[in-house]
C-alpha cells in the first residue's frame, strides 16, 4: 500500500510556490525590465528562453514531488526524487556565490534550500518504511 510522504508534499508545495513566484514576480521584476533595455534581440531571447526553462523545471518537479508525496506515482523512483533534491540544492549555489561575490543579498537560495532538504529527508522516510 502506498503511503503519503509529508516531506515530499511540503517540498512539492514549496516548489509550486517558487514556480508561481518565478513565473509572475520574476517576469515583472527581471524579465520585463531586461526586455526594455538596449540588449540585442538575440541575447534577450536566449535569456528569456533560459528563464522559461527554469519555469518548466519548477512546475515539472512540483508535479512529481506532489504525486510522489501523495503516493500516486513516482514513489518507488527514488533516484528521480533524489535528483530533484540535489537539483534544488545545486540551485542554491549560484545565488549564494553571486551574493558573496557582489556583496548583495540574493535571497532566491532561500526558496531552493528547504525544497532540497525536505526532498532528501523524505527519502529517509521511504527507506525506513521499506
Amino acid at each position: 500500500m502506498k503511503t503519503k510522504n509529508t516531506y515530499w508534499i511540503i517540498a512539492g508545495i514549496l516548489n509550486f510556490i517558487t514556480f508561481f513566484l518565478h513565473l509572475i514576480g520574476g517576469q515583472l521584476d527581471l524579465v520585463n525590465p531586461m526586455l526594455d533595455t538596449t540588449l540585442n534581440v538575440e541575447k534577450s531571447s536566449q535569456l528569456v528562453g533560459a528563464w522559461n526553462m527554469v519555469t518548466i523545471i519548477l512546475i515539472g518537479t512540483s508535479y512529481i514531488l506532489l504525486l510522489a508525496g501523495f503516493g500516486k506515482k513516482y514513489t518507488t523512483n527514488t533516484e528521480l526524487i533524489r535528483m530533484i533534491g540535489y537539483l534544488n540544492l545545486s540551485f542554491c549555489l549560484p545565488f549564494i556565490i553571486a551574493g558573496f561575490y557582489y556583496g548583495l543579498l540574493v535571497p532566491q537560495w532561500i526558496f531552493f534550500l528547504p525544497i532540497g532538504i525536505l526532498t532528501l529527508i523524505g527519502l529517509n522516510k521511504v527507506k525506513k518504511d521499506a
